[in-house]
């Protein structure tokens, strides 16, 4: 069996006016990985898109049948995901106890946080395996240079090799490589998703921009496709507390106040579009936008909002 592991992260430790920095790693067999590129680009090319997918540049709603779909087809997958959070403050109130500077404090987490994930990930691996087949590993990282001068591919190897060794695993790490996220459909899935954990775990979809709202309508219709149990099975979220054991979290403790909150904010749109329609069946959807006062960048949130009102389902017109 061949098992292949993707590494990125979100935030710096020591990046400004932010309180938390991510780190995230997804792992799958490489049949299974195989599988949803090849699904993925599939989407691509029937949609006739050619950027990648990332959380951050979601900013509007003409991609979303693209993004619905390849997430959708990442959760109906046999894979998982590992979250860990760090507290920049207690990060580096850390580093000055020990008497290190930033960059050394981040070359040490670099090394740390991803063999953490790994391990995480790894650990299992025996149980999707028959008898003492030996599970062969590769590990895919973002292409950084902190990563390169720190010669992490390498460090990394090492160490997970260690812990297999150490612990009488049934895993090998055979290499560690960087790739550019450009070309790397995988690292844009859990790019994608770690921002998605990130906008629920800071609340973002409580802001009013236009940017949030869109967001917010993408993770909701995600979740109602029959997603909500998979992705609390598939995605696991740690805490950093400067202890030797990472604090898993309950990833439903930010799922539950996000559905409901959206669950309100749907309930008043859509009350909102039933007046406009029984006043006016036929209303074009130009005008429609127009009178819920809806920019172009949320057209497809309103189709959907029609689209329930029609008696047809939220998602109808994603799925098909």
């Amino acid at each position: 069996m061949n098992y292949l592991i993707y590494f990125d992260e979100s935030n710096k430790i020591d990046q400004f006016n932010e309180r938390y920095s991510y780190y995230g790693a997804y792992g799958a067999s490489d049949k299974t990985l195989a599988n949803i590129v090849k699904e993925v680009r599939k989407i691509y090319v029937d949609h006739r898109s050619k950027s990648e997918l990332h959380f951050t540049d979601y900013r509007k709603d003409a991609n979303i049948i693209k993004y619905f779909k390849t997430l959708n087809t990442v959760l109906k997958s046999d894979l998982r995901i590992n979250i860990l959070i760090v507290n920049n403050e207690d990060a580096l109130a850390s580093a000055d106890r020990l008497g290190l500077n930033t960059e050394e404090l981040r070359n040490l987490f670099y090394i740390k946080i991803p063999e953490r994930l790994f391990y995480g990930l790894t650990r299992d691996l025996s149980d999707f395996t028959k008898d003492d087949e030996l599970v062969s590993v590769k590990l895919k990282i973002d292409n950084n240079e902190e990563y390169e001068k720190l010669n992490l591919n390498e460090k990394l190897v090492e160490q997970m090799n260690a812990h297999a060794a150490y612990r009488n695993k049934n895993y090998r790490v055979m290499k560690s490589i960087t790739l550019d996220s450009q070309k790397s459909i995988p690292l844009q899935i859990i790019d994608t998703f770690m921002g998605i954990v990130v906008f629920l775990i800071e609340k973002s979809y409580t802001k009013t921009t236009d940017s949030s709202i869109v967001k917010s309508d993408l993770i909701y219709r995600l979740l109602i496709e029959d997603n909500i149990y998979r992705f609390q099975q598939q995605i696991k979220l740690f805490e950093w507390t400067g202890s030797e054991e990472l604090k898993e979290i309950n990833i439903g403790d930010y799922l539950s106040p996000f559905i409901v909150y959206k669950s309100n904010y749907d309930i008043q749109e859509i009350i909102r579009m039933k007046d406009i329609l029984l006043a006016n069946p036929s209303i074009k959807t130009k005008d429609l936008r127009s009178e819920m006062e809806y920019p172009n960048s949320r057209k497809n949130q309103l189709l959907g909002y029609r689209s329930y009102v029609n008696g047809d389902g939220r998602n109808t017109f994603l799925l098909s």
